[in-house]
């Protein structure tokens, strides 16, 4: 009996999923079809008994909150991110998970990157706050810049009242004044803004001052593999780690969420090259 599977998202052009996922069905030996499907806001309430005729589904922006009141139940970490981006339908009941937390863990942990200590987290968006989140609940002191001082200071109101634990918050364009003038050191600093993915690909959340303050980073952006960010961190010899795998990581979750797969670090790292070279070859970029 065959099974199918999709991501949605509006728009949805430039999606990695099917490939990602048609590879992680093969690997464990589990055939499924993954496609995309482009559903726009005004028409998303009008889709779901469509998609519940799906085994399982990804969601992605602008989706991953407008969909919780249309699903039957909700996982644990998804309520408490307040985000879907992975749907299982279990004999027709559709329950919400999150599966971003695990790629971010994922990623740092394939570039051997502690999630502890200090941690910068920029901006103030649905990334963020999944970044903000997985390092409170780690332990870490959060520190959240945005670009406007209220975004920063929204982000830090929603975590205490996620989670009951404080995170600082200050103006983005002040973050080296700040860690100036706290004598701080960032162990990690983590962008979930758009800078640096197209067609801000020129521009870094961070500049060198910034980055002087910083022992590793993360770029959320995934396309171009090698941000402003990213190439600023690595001239300065500061440990560095991209998107695709946080990417391949949520993904490979997801998996285990609907068929209970489970696959070896190694294998998930190849997967990495690969989308990155199909990313190329369909998308251009470095």
């Amino acid at each position: 009996m065959s099974r199918n599977f999709a991501v949605i998202g509006h728009p949805i052009g430039h999606t990695m999923s099917p490939f990602l996922n048609a590879r992680l069905f093969e690997a464990a030996g589990k055939p499924a079809s993954y496609t995309a499907k482009d559903i726009s806001p005004d028409i998303l309430s009008r889709s779901i008994e469509e998609l519940r005729q799906l085994d399982g589904f990804n969601i992605t922006i602008p989706h991953k909150q407008a969909i919780i009141p249309l699903l039957d139940g909700l996982d644990e970490k998804a309520r408490l991110f307040g985000s879907v981006n992975t749907v299982k339908n279990g004999g027709g009941r559709l329950t919400g998970y999150t599966t971003d937390g695990a790629g971010f863990r994922f990623a740092l942990k394939s570039a051997g990157i502690p999630l502890s200590g200090n941690l910068l987290v920029l901006g103030a968006g649905g990334v963020s706050r999944v970044m903000a989140l997985e390092g409170l609940m780690e332990g870490c002191q959060v520190y959240i810049a945005a670009r406007r001082m209220e975004q920063a200071q929204a982000l830090a109101a929603d975590l205490l009242k996620a989670c009951g634990k404080k995170a600082e918050a200050f103006p983005l364009n002040e973050t080296e004044r700040f860690a100036e003038s706290q004598g701080l050191t960032f162990d990690l600093a983590v962008n979930g803004t758009p800078l640096g993915m197209y067609p801000k690909e020129g521009e870094s959340p961070l500049g060198p001052g910034g980055l002087r303050r910083c022992k590793a980073v993360f770029d959320a952006v995934y396309n171009p593999r090698e941000t402003r960010f990213l190439q600023l961190a690595e001239e300065a010899g500061i440990q560095t780690a991209g998107g695709m795998a946080m990417l391949v990581g949520q993904a490979a979750e997801a998996h285990r969420i609907w068929d209970g797969s489970h696959y070896e670090t190694g294998d998930l790292l190849t997967l990495c090259r690969e989308a990155e070279n199909e990313m190329k070859r369909l998308f251009g970029g470095n």
